[in-house]
């Protein structure tokens, strides 16, 4: 992979400003095994190799298990999910692939009955930040550390 710019390095405020929304999401309601789902499966998703490799060995450091890690892009075909996870889930998707429908009324609905309004917003916030590293990772070719 070709070395390309660093923006911690080159542009270090811009780094500042993507961690005061870490910051907001460290402070945030959101279960560590939720933010943990929504970064990989995004990460998944976008196909972004630093994240996934970052947030799987999170993931596992805050006990989440490797069969659900292995099994995370098949969700839906497995029964190892709750419901709250499977929402979650659908919800990370759909804002991720922003460009198909985007979060579609029935995902919302379906969410303000398994999370209130708060929750709901931070999820939401959850996934556009990870969405947000995850192309500062792909268009910077970010280099996963061994």
């Amino acid at each position: 992979m070709e070395s390309r710019i660093q923006l911690d390095l080159v542009e270090p405020n811009s780094y500042k400003a993507m961690f005061a929304l870490e910051k907001y999401l460290q402070q945030s309601d959101l279960k560590k095994t939720h933010k943990e789902l929504i970064k990989i499966r995004a990460s998944q998703i976008n196909g972004c190799a630093f994240c996934i490799d970052m947030h799987t060995k999170e993931a596992i450091e805050n006990g989440e298990t490797p069969q659900r890690i292995f099994l995370l892009n098949a969700w839906r075909e497995t029964n190892l999910f709750t419901k709250e996870e499977r929402t979650l889930l659908e919800i990370t998707e759909e804002i991720t692939l922003i460009h198909k429908k985007g979060l579609t009324t029935e995902t919302y609905e379906k969410a303000l009955t398994v999370f209130d309004q708060n929750y709901l917003s931070q999820i939401i916030m959850a996934i556009i930040t990870i969405n947000a590293w995850n192309r500062i990772a792909i268009s910077t070719n970010k280099p996963i550390e061994n």
